[in-house]
């Protein structure tokens, strides 16, 4: 197919034969279709470049959709890390906390074992002290005991000797 341009019709040159076609009317024809077929390339023209346009431009928001949907996936993976790293964090900080209160706890226990060994000392303590007491009090009550049958003998003794002296 060879390309006509407007030009090529409106320049064409029929041969004049006898009895043939009004040549005014066909050159009017051809000016009139001159110019419908150059609008339509111009037209036609417009439409390519807007196709164009328009192919760079659908190609420039299928790179900026290929850019979102890469920069969509990076977040998710960010995003994944991030609850991963936030689940490894959590996890330490719980394991830190039952090591801490493991710790807390046996310290506990190591004093409360310690307040029973000091508890146990202090009433072994407070039975030495009450057997010493005792014995102390048991020693005082023989030796007033010890002081009253003298002071009886004594008196014993003194009411023979004033007896004999009345005597």
């Amino acid at each position: 197919m060879s390309k006509i341009t407007p030009t090529d019709i409106q320049q064409q040159q029929f041969k004049v034969k006898f009895r043939g076609f009004d040549i005014r009317e066909v050159d009017g024809y051809l000016e009139k279709t001159a110019t419908v077929l150059e609008t339509l390339l111009d037209e036609n023209e417009k439409l390519r470049g807007k196709t164009e346009r328009l192919n760079l431009e659908n190609q420039g928001y299928k790179k900026r959709e290929e850019i979102f949907k890469r920069a969509i996936l990076n977040s998710q993976k960010v995003l994944e890390q991030m609850k991963q790293n936030a689940q490894k964090t959590a996890e330490r900080i719980i394991a830190e906390a039952e090591v801490n209160a493991e710790r807390i706890l046996n310290r506990a226990h190591g004093r409360l074992a310690q307040l029973h060994e000091d508890i146990a000392e202090l009433k072994r303590q407070r039975m030495q002290i009450e057997v010493q007491i005792r014995s102390i009090l048991e020693t005082h009550t023989k030796l007033l005991d010890m002081g009253k049958e003298e002071s009886k003998d004594a008196d014993d003794e003194d009411l023979k000797v004033k007896l004999l002296n009345r005597i």
